[in-house]
């Protein structure tokens, strides 16, 4: 059967070229297309996009000037070839350590590698989301603005530095009193870890994503622009509206309500705490074999 199938391939298809497709060459084309994939999406979404029109303008601007010849101006762009290579990583550098920071946020990293497994992220009671919700919604009533990044695996020390470090237990009345205007406090934003606030007035990045509203302020923008760089649940209530917002993942929920805010909170504590057992079990899991082969061995 197989050889007469073999025959009548032969027969028809034997003008036609088929390469030589091992598995590894499947694996690498699957590779380089989701390689290809995530570059475009990144530089759609980032300023990168407008300096990528601008170099293709320069590409189509020297052939033509292949095509017509112009050798003074081959000589100068094949001599500025090292010089454009420095200045376009130079220009691409916000957008480069962004890109290379998602890279290493990605959860099969932690599931196959034992990254920061000396650090295990402290993890926030429901005490902490119900007086996180509590000022929330009483700063909103009053059009309080406020900005709380509620820290996960990540640690945001880098930005912790930039603010006033402080140590104390997360409560409804020391963040409204935080953001109370003309306090010391007020201007920036807050990071709690775990259970604890760490540090208030800490300047955010701001987002670049040029598909935001153009109705969002400042405040918002560092909210979007924290997300975008760390995996923190960052909320923040409006000066000007009083609506309360959250941003994960550079994405933004405008307006939530008191319950939804907090759903999604316990949904992150419920989420934290599922991703450690899972890390702990495969730990284990992993020690466990580790012991079985060693007494095999004795």
């Amino acid at each position: 059967m197989g050889e007469s199938i073999r025959n009548l391939l032969n027969t028809y298809l034997d003008d036609w070229y088929w390469p030589d497709m091992r598995i590894t060459d499947l694996i690498e084309i699957l590779i380089i297309a989701f390689l290809v994939y995530y570059i475009i999406v990144w530089i759609k979404n980032t300023k990168a996009w407008m300096l990528l029109k601008g170099i293709a303008v320069l590409a189509v601007f020297i052939l033509l000037a292949a095509i017509l010849k112009m050798n003074t101006i081959l000589w100068l762009a094949k001599n500025s070839i090292s010089v454009l290579a420095t200045a376009a990583v130079i220009v691409f550098q916000p957008e480069l350590r962004r890109a290379l920071e998602k890279l290493g946020q990605k959860d099969f990293l932690n599931a196959i590698t034992l990254f920061e497994k000396n650090r295990e992220p402290e993890r926030f009671s429901e005490k902490t989301v119900d007086a996180i919700v509590a000022a929330c919604y009483e700063m909103s009533k009053v059009k309080t603005g406020a900005l709380i990044v509620v820290e996960r695996d990540i640690m945001l020390t880098e930005y912790q530095h930039t603010g006033i470090e402080l140590d104390s237990i997360v409560s409804e009345q020391i963040l409204i009193n935080i953001f109370e205007h003309n306090t010391p406090l007020h201007d920036g934003a807050v990071i709690v870890r775990g259970d604890r606030i760490v540090a208030a007035t800490c300047y955010l990045p701001l987002s670049e994503n040029m598909g935001l509203s153009k109705q969002l302020g400042t405040r918002h923008r560092a909210a979007v622009g924290m997300s975008e760089v760390s995996d923190a649940m960052v909320i923040c209530v409006s000066e000007e509206s009083g609506n309360v917002s959250y941003a994960i993942g550079g994405h933004i929920a405008r307006d939530v309500s008191e319950e939804h805010l907090r759903e999604q909170l316990i949904q992150l504590k419920s989420r934290v705490r599922t991703e450690e057992v899972s890390r702990k079990f495969i730990l284990k899991k992993g020690r466990r074999k580790d012991d079985n082969e060693g007494q095999m061995e004795e």
